[in-house]
């Protein structure tokens, strides 16, 4: 390449501002090159004309690290460090920008490109681009100041993939013991919250689990960022908008919810359980629709009860409407984890009493912990007993006189039939009449 190949590229970008056309016309813009230039070969002229494409559309210089197969992450945290993601943990890419001003020119097109303003009156920006290969690139930017190393880049690959139970048991991120309890949880209709830390795999084993749900079943979907793709014929997704940058147009997580509950949805899906929208689900979840399910970030089981409280507060519900909720909405957590050979699932718990504790029943570590079985004699129990569809708004769920808690969770929300006699061994905790 030629020595001065960052001042041409910068030369050229200043013709193109002042003569647009000449974007157009790539013989004409090869000419101005050999002008610009001098002595230079076609091999590098073809180079050239590369880089002001790339500077002008698509993710400029990070085009080329996302090409690589099975990249999930490139953060930028100043013009010479790259990071990219390969399923392994951040490691540096051998790249680098030319300056932090190339960085922002980057970051303020991307961010337009969502639709959002970034500029120093407003120097952070999220959204999400759509590509022509299918994937979709969730973007957030954040200027200098206040960023004291310069612009910040964070983008996450999302790729739209039909990943099955199946897939998971040979990628061992599930164990088919696992697999099957799971296939077993979705056929009693289990609610249920997967959780853990950044790219740990919540939302591709949610996806999976849902591919598992019955073809005669709707599922609404709620989602910030559409992510979930399950392979099911009636699956229907919402997403959530922000204000534009007039600070208008704003459609909430919350919001939607409450749509949701006006469409016949048979089960309900939070994508990302992250602010006041969990009041609406814990709700919705308490109305007869059961079987749902999110994701929420938290790296243990034990963390659950007080992220949960952390985020009903900001919808106004104290800890103790939030622990009557969750102890009648949510039966089962399952914890996925990111280790060194992979994304596992680590842990599977039940949630018990009011205020709600956690219990761990399997993990992939130990043998199986007391409750296990009580727990899979449950799901038997719960997947013969007829599901009725649920009312279409926040009504509250009827209570049948010969409906008796749950073993396992304590939840009042399995119907017994009367003089049910089947014999299952550490199941009940009272007598069933």
């Amino acid at each position: 390449m030629v020595d001065n190949a960052a001042t041409l590229v910068a030369s050229l970008q200043s013709a193109l501002a002042e003569e647009p056309g000449l974007a157009h016309n790539p013989a004409a813009l090869a000419r101005r090159i050999r002008e610009e230039a001098g002595v230079i070969s076609d091999v590098e002229v073809l180079e050239i004309l590369r880089r002001l494409r790339n500077d002008t559309s698509g993710l400029g210089l990070l085009e080329q690290v996302l090409a690589r197969p099975g990249i999930t992450d490139v953060v930028v945290n100043g013009p010479e460090d790259v990071f990219v993601d390969q399923g392994n943990g951040l490691q540096r890419a051998a790249i680098s920008f030319n300056s932090d001003a190339e960085v922002r020119r980057l970051a303020t097109r991307l961010a337009i490109s969502c639709g959002q303003r970034l500029d120093d009156a407003q120097p952070f920006a999220d959204g999400r681009i759509n590509r022509d290969d299918g994937t979709s690139l969730r973007i957030h930017a954040l200027l200098a100041p206040p960023s004291e190393s310069g612009t910040c880049l964070s983008i996450r690959v999302l790729r739209q993939t039909n990943t099955s139970l199946d897939d998971l048991v040979d990628n061992r991120t599930l164990t088919r013991e696992s697999a099957e309890l799971l296939r077993a949880m979705i056929a009693a209709r289990t609610s249920f919250l997967v959780i853990g830390g950044t790219g740990s795999g919540k939302t591709t084993l949610l996806s999976a689990l849902l591919s598992e749900v019955s073809v005669d079943e709707r599922l609404l979907i709620i989602e910030d960022t559409a992510e979930l793709r399950p392979n099911h014929p009636h699956a229907v997704t919402l997403v959530a908008r922000r204000a534009n940058a007039e600070g208008s147009g704003e459609i909430t997580m919350a919001q939607l919810l409450r749509q949701s509950l006006r469409m016949r949805p048979d089960r309900i899906v939070v994508g990302e359980i992250r602010g006041a929208e969990v009041v609406d689900l814990l709700a919705a979840l308490n109305t007869g629709h059961d079987g749902g399910a999110g994701t929420l970030h938290a790296n243990s089981l034990h963390e659950v009860p007080a992220r949960m409280e952390a985020l009903a507060a900001l919808g106004g519900l104290d800890r103790t409407g939030l622990h009557s909720q969750l102890a009648a909405a949510v039966d089962v957590v399952l914890t996925m984890a990111r280790q060194p050979e992979g994304r596992r699932l680590r842990e599977i718990g039940i949630l018990t009493g009011n205020p709600v504790i956690t219990e761990v029943i399997w993990s992939t570590d130990a043998d199986p912990h007391p409750g296990y079985q009580s727990f899979r004699d449950s799901l038997a129990l719960r997947t013969h007993v007829p599901r009725t569809h649920a009312p279409s708004d926040f009504e509250p769920r009827a209570v049948e006189e010969d409906t008796k808690p749950d073993a396992v969770t304590g939840n009042s929300n399995l119907h017994i039939p009367a003089g049910f006699d089947g014999s299952l061994d550490n199941f009940r905790t009272g007598e069933i009449s």
